[in-house]
Formats: C-alpha cells, structure tokens, sequence
C-alpha cells in the first residue's frame, strides 16, 4: 500500500512555508528608502519585452522583492533555481507568488538547455532573474550563462544590487546577506546590456567583466545613498 505522503516532501512543505514567513517578515518590516536608476526597468517595463536582471547570490532577498512588485505593472518573472533538492523549497516560494520556477543552471550550454531558455524568454515572454554568480561562486564572479541567453534570445541583461543599512551575513560562500528587521533598503538599478549575435561563445570574458563591473558599481551606489541620507 502506497503512503498517502513522503515524509522528504513534508519537510520541504515546512521549510517552504518557513522560509516565505521570514521573507514577508523583512519586507514588511524594512523600508525601500529608493531605487536608483529606476527608470531602466520603466523604459524596460514600456517596452513589454522581456530582459534578464542579473544580481550576485547574496543579494537575492531584496533584488527578487523588486522583481516581485513589477509583477504588479505586468512583468512575467521567472527564476532560474538549481535543479538541487534546496532548490526545490525554493522554487516551491516562487510559485506560490506568482513566478515560474526555471529548474537547470545558468552554466549548462548543452542545445536543449539553450532551446529551453530560447522558448522561455521568446515564445512565453518571460523574464528570467539570474544571480549570476550562483548557485555555488566564486562570489561576486559573473558567469557566462546569462550572456548567452542573453544572445540567443536577444533579450537585454538587467544589472541590479542593493544595499541594507543593518543585516546578518551567513558564513556562507557568498556571505548570504539577511536585512535585519526594520532596516532602510536602496535598491540600484543599471544601465540594461545587450549582446550582438555576432559575438561568439568563446569571447565572452569582456562582457562578463563588464557587467561584473556593472553590478559591483550598483553595490557601491547603493551603500553611498543609505550613507548619505
């Protein structure tokens, strides 16, 4: 006789719900003090087309916040979450608000991989957020695999970061960062990037030095504005 439930799956269930309690805690209680460089993601957003925000791993509690409120102006977002046993508590917490969960890495180049992500972002219009130094670093390191989804489907990198005027950092490869409890947030947005198609897949080290430029330079921004205010 088969069992009505697996105890594994049971356990996800209450890691999920735990896990979106903490995430409506911080986002209740902290304050969005500003986005920088919002009017990236309007002209984005005006567009109706889909892009790809890029932000490193430690940052994803208040990056995906952002993500999580243009939904509201009509954004179809989507995460790309490790196909890993954690990953799946997360992309169980994406799903319950309103996201498709995107389960492979942004480093596979195998063709189904890339036709995958091809009708993902072209055929269903949707955006799907990287941390682009993930799932496992170096931190703060960009990764080829959002430039080369960025090339086939011709849909534009969205560099983001932010800043907490108080938080916890987990001793973790990334130095995972949890805003504390009624922390002042500053959300920085950057100049969106683009990839000729005439680029090739082994001359992809320019680019991701760029945008890991891009992202550390928003980390910076933010942090001079939660000091300067």
């Amino acid at each position: 006789m088969r069992r009505l439930f697996r105890q594994p799956d049971i356990g996800k269930q209450v890691a999920s719900f735990l896990l979106k309690g903490l995430l409506k805690l911080l986002w209740a209680t902290c304050r969005v003090k500003t986005v920088l460089g919002k009017e990236y993601t309007e002209q984005l957003m005006q567009s109706e087309k889909p892009f790809i925000p890029c932000y490193w791993h430690q940052q994803h509690i208040f990056c995906s916040y952002y993500l999580f409120q243009l939904q509201k102006q009509g954004l179809k977002l989507g995460f790309l979450i490790s196909p890993s046993a954690d990953g799946e508590i997360a992309a169980r917490v994406v799903t319950a608000w309103g996201a498709q969960a995107i389960r492979g890495s942004a480093t596979r180049t195998g063709a189904k991989a890339m036709r995958d992500m091809y009708n993902i972002v072209c055929k269903e219009g949707i955006s799907p957020a990287t941390t682009s130094d993930g799932p496992q670093g170096p931190a703060q390191k960009f990764k080829p695999g959002a430039i080369m989804i960025a090339q086939l489907t011709q849909a534009p990198m969205l560099p983001m970061a932010c800043a907490a005027s108080s938080a916890w950092y987990l001793k973790s490869w990334d130095r995972f960062m949890i805003p504390k409890p009624f922390s002042r947030i500053v959300i920085a947005v950057g100049e969106p990037q683009s990839v000729d198609k005439s680029q090739g897949f082994e001359n992809l080290q320019p680019l991701q030095d760029n945008m890991e430029t891009a992202i550390n330079d928003l980390m910076s921004q933010a942090q001079d504005a939660l000091l300067n205010a």
